[in-house]
């Protein structure tokens, strides 16, 4: 189906591939002088059944870079033959794969192996890159999700690779640099960007009822009853599923959702009223314990970093 908008409504990409897009997406990555559209990006990947994807290009890895100015885009439950690194730039966007929610603030990176089945979404004003691995040309990297953060020559690399041709010559100075750009993705750094999700029914009714209301106070008592189940067997259940205590859990979705408000510029005083927190001061302790600054510190070393 061809991409087209018509007034607000979504566009999307062909409808196997499950993707919708509200707004203007660019690809930075086409050759100057060409018109980016859906279309294109459409045109980058094959269909080999439904929800499984592979790239239109034989070669060892590709890289695309992709901005929108407004609106957001989704995708349903897919896979890549190929492994993926998305790195964010600019904008929101979390990713839900291999049982957990994973969020990616600015200046992070997600890295998908192949073949792992994900949901992407994201909020607009925004600009990332991602990189798509062929399996063989990269043996050695992890094999399961992973956040991540990436090295500035990393970063440097990407920047420069998504403005080359997508068909680079495999014996040309593109071939070296992607090499090279694999090697970097080799020495990543994780981060602690990922919200374990429970695959129990009653469950996952505790996590959408916990994310619309996360200042809620309740106890594992209140919360058990509200989904009808047995304090222990709540807290049984959760911990066989996600390897969290409910105390645990609830602590990693508020840094999640922490993360998620302050990257689309709210305060830290606003955030920890929305949490929950009795002071923003309490709020600051927890978040400087899980990730070792301070909720102002943390954004405000993405925001300077160079795009």
């Amino acid at each position: 189906m061809a991409a087209k908008r018509r007034n607000s409504k979504a566009a999307r990409l062909p409808q196997a591939t499950g993707w919708t897009i509200r707004g203007d997406l660019k690809l930075t990555s086409e050759p100057p002088g060409t018109v980016a559209s859906l279309d294109s990006l459409a045109n980058r990947f094959v269909l080999e059944s439904r929800g499984r994807l592979k790239t239109g290009v034989a070669r060892p890895a590709n890289a695309i870079g992709l901005s929108m100015a407004s609106g957001g885009l989704e995708s349903e439950m897919h896979a890549h033959r190929e492994s993926q690194l998305l790195y964010l730039v600019r904008g929101e966007l979390t990713c839900e794969a291999s049982s957990a929610l994973w969020i990616v603030p600015p200046q992070s990176a997600l890295w998908i192996p192949g073949s792992v089945t994900h949901r992407i979404r994201a909020r607009a004003p925004l600009e990332g890159y991602a990189v798509f691995v062929d399996p063989g040309e990269a043996p050695n990297l992890p094999l399961d999700c992973r956040a991540v953060s990436v090295t500035p020559l990393f970063r440097e690399l990407l920047l420069r690779l998504t403005t080359r041709p997508a068909l680079y010559d495999l014996e040309g100075p593109d071939a070296r640099l992607m090499r090279v750009l694999l090697d970097e993705l080799a020495t990543v750094s994780i981060e602690k960007h990922r919200l374990p999700m429970p695959n129990d029914p009653r469950l996952r009714r505790l996590v959408d009822a916990m994310t619309a209301h996360p200042a809620s106070r309740a106890t594992t008592k209140t919360w058990a009853k509200r989904i009808g189940v047995g304090e222990r067997t709540l807290n049984r259940v959760l911990v066989e599923e996600t390897g969290l205590s409910f105390g645990r859990w609830r602590q990693q979705l508020h840094i999640i959702l922490a993360i998620q408000k302050l990257s689309r510029g709210a305060a830290v005083q606003s955030v920890a009223l929305d949490l929950g927190y009795e002071s923003a001061s309490s709020f600051v302790t927890m978040f400087r314990k899980a990730l070792g600054a301070s909720p102002a510190r943390y954004m405000a070393s993405r925001l300077a970093m160079p795009a």
